[in-house]
């Protein structure tokens, strides 16, 4: 969203970016179906003011987007892009009405005097410096000054917004204590628990197939092709204009509905035929290639550095054969993932109605069992960062199952450690903000709703269209 806006001109100014966020999602979700009207001038409707071509141009020529830009990006919604941009910002203002907020001249020449940009090497405000801006920018001081004016109305609006939402000093420290309280833990990996893949049997695996021959049908394909490159195509080692020539010939003749046999009458390659097909993990780039683009019959696609010109001759499904070894291997992993699922599950349910104890842990970890410490909720060196923020949820004596990369592990959190933490740590200061802003966000979610209560938004389809005209 933010990115998108940036995209149209937005810019970061003073740490305060502007605000017209809290519209976007409204003005992508809120677009009325058009309104009728007289005014060919009018491009869209907000309640009862009136967006007009003349706004939107100049908005366009304030966003610096070249009218060649435009014009190359009109099939990529472009104008619809920055109209959005442009009542994002109409509703900004109309909100700032609305609050009746205002800035005087004062501010505005005090914001001027303290920019850096026109300061000399002493800190001192320099006109001249402010008058080459100016220049340089093709603006007018009247021009920068209501630029300036805006964006402090604006943050003014942010700021109106968003107030009351610092979180109480007390909050902070105990959510902060408990995220970086250290975790005594006792583990184990279950690994040694699940069956191996030695231990199913050939009755095992036929029954696993049986229940889910549906799913376990795959789609085998017989097809012939051929490679092309200018060796074989035009007789020389080079891609030149005459090799992609005679590609566009085949691809002619494909288009026209010729066989496969047809055009490969005058082009001496050899023909290649693959009968009962299916990828595997045995990798085969062309087969597989084609394979992948089995819906076309016939067809040309590129395959590196040549062409493979393919046609499938018979397309059909088969249960998994066992005599493929490669076949049964893929079967055996996905009854041993299985069973690991449903042995997962077992203990989960148990855990979850308080079935599951010390005792059982016990009996389980047998000598594999553990023990270490997680030093805060950041503290991902054991267990994924997800099973992490898990365990910092649960009371002392609770077990869970968690994962590090491929590998689950059995947890029982023992015990809790207090850290003790200084005020002034740029980590607890870092976490401060990070608790004001994610409040602020939540704050602005529900500012984004009352604007789609609030405002109702129409376009006026046949002047965007007159103003798409007007770009090509």
């Amino acid at each position: 969203m933010i990115k998108k806006l940036k995209e149209l001109g937005w810019k970061k100014t003073g740490g305060f970016l502007v605000m017209a966020f809290v519209a976007f999602a409204f003005i992508f979700g809120g677009f009325g179906g058009g309104f009728s009207t007289n005014n060919q001038n009018n491009i869209a409707k907000i309640n009862k003011t009136n967006v007009t071509t003349q706004d939107f141009i100049d908005y366009v020529n304030q966003s610096g987007i070249s009218q060649e830009t435009i014009r190359d990006n009109l099939e990529n919604n472009i104008i619809e892009e920055l109209l959005s941009g442009l009542i994002s910002t109409k509703l900004i203002d109309l909100e700032i009405k609305d609050f009746d907020l205002l800035i005087n001249e004062r501010t505005i020449l005090k914001n001027i005097k303290e920019n850096k940009n026109f300061h000399d090497e002493n800190g001192t405000f320099q006109r001249i410096k402010y008058e080459k801006f100016l220049l340089s920018n093709n603006l007018s001081a009247p021009m920068f000054e209501l630029q300036l004016k805006n964006r402090e109305l604006q943050k003014h609006l942010f700021e109106f917004i968003g107030a009351g939402t610092i979180t109480p000093n007390f909050l902070i420290e105990k959510k902060f204590e408990e995220n970086n309280k250290s975790l005594d833990i006792e583990y184990f990996n279950m690994e040694n628990l699940y069956r191996t893949k030695a231990d199913f049997t050939a009755n095992e695996i036929e029954e696993f197939i049986n229940e889910n021959k549906d799913q376990l049908k795959r789609e085998y394909i017989d097809f012939r092709y051929v490679i092309l490159n200018p060796k074989n195509l035009i007789g020389i080692d080079e891609f030149n204009q005459e090799f992609f020539d005679e590609i566009d010939i085949i691809e002619n003749k494909i288009s026209q509905g010729s066989t496969f046999d047809s055009i490969l009458e005058d082009v001496n390659v050899d023909i290649i035929k693959v009968n009962e097909f299916a990828p595997s993990s045995s990798k085969k780039i062309n087969e597989d290639l084609i394979y992948s683009k089995k819906e076309s019959k016939i067809d040309l696609v590129e395959s590196g550095d040549n062409f493979l010109l393919y046609n499938i001759d018979n397309q059909y499904d088969r249960a998994p054969d066992l005599n493929d070894e490669i076949i049964k291997g893929e079967i055996v992993e996905l009854i041993y993932q299985q069973g690991k699922f449903d042995y997962n599950r077992e203990i989960i349910e148990k855990i979850q109605n308080k079935k599951f104890d010390n005792l059982k842990f016990e009996e389980l970890a047998g000598s594999n069992k553990k023990y270490s410490s997680i030093n805060s909720i950041e503290d991902d060196n054991l267990m994924d960062i997800n099973s992490v923020k898990m365990l910092y949820a649960l009371p002392v004596n609770s077990f869970a199952l968690v994962n590090k990369e491929d590998k689950i592990y059995l947890v029982k959190i023992t015990g809790t450690n207090k850290n003790s933490f200084n005020k002034t740590d740029e980590k607890y200061l870092k976490f401060i903000n990070s608790e004001n802003t994610n409040n602020r966000k939540s704050i602005l979610q529900s500012y984004d709703q009352l604007l789609n209560d609030k405002y109702q938004v129409q376009l006026n389809q046949k002047t965007i269209d007159r103003v798409k005209n007007y770009f090509k």
